[in-house]
């Protein structure tokens, strides 16, 4: 099933729309513990450009391991892979969703949990739109 990659294209890589994400005046922000979701509702700047990109922070101060850190990274990748849909669906012809989760725990959690929760803040965020 090709659908349900999670491409490079999906990725946030740019320092400016880190910035725009973080720092803009239309972003918001809701969390659901252990998880915190920052997004903003942008315009296309290009036709080819996905309705959602992604971002995903893991600090190293939560987990001083690199091996713990990639676990959570890939629980989080992997819950917003399953539920993307959710949201996909629901954005508006010519915009795009940029987001950010950032784990906001220090603990581990079961992966059950963070499914869970990622599919909270995904419907959460599609009632909003």
């Amino acid at each position: 099933m090709r659908t349900e990659l999670f491409s490079k294209r999906e990725r946030i890589v740019s320092q400016k729309t880190i910035d725009e994400l973080f720092e803009g005046t239309g972003s918001h922000s809701m969390a659901a513990f252990p998880i915190r979701v920052v997004y903003i509702l942008k315009e296309c700047a290009k036709a080819d450009e996905p309705p959602l990109q992604l971002l995903i922070s893991v600090p190293k101060r939560r987990f001083k391991h690199a091996v713990d850190r990639n676990r959570v990274k890939r629980q989080l990748r992997e819950a917003y892979r399953h539920h993307r849909h959710q949201l996909a669906d629901n954005v508006p012809d010519c915009q795009s969703i940029k987001m950010a989760f950032i784990w906001l725990s220090d603990q581990h959690f079961p992966s059950a949990a963070v499914d869970n929760r990622v599919r909270s803040l995904l419907t959460r965020i599609a009632k909003q739109l």
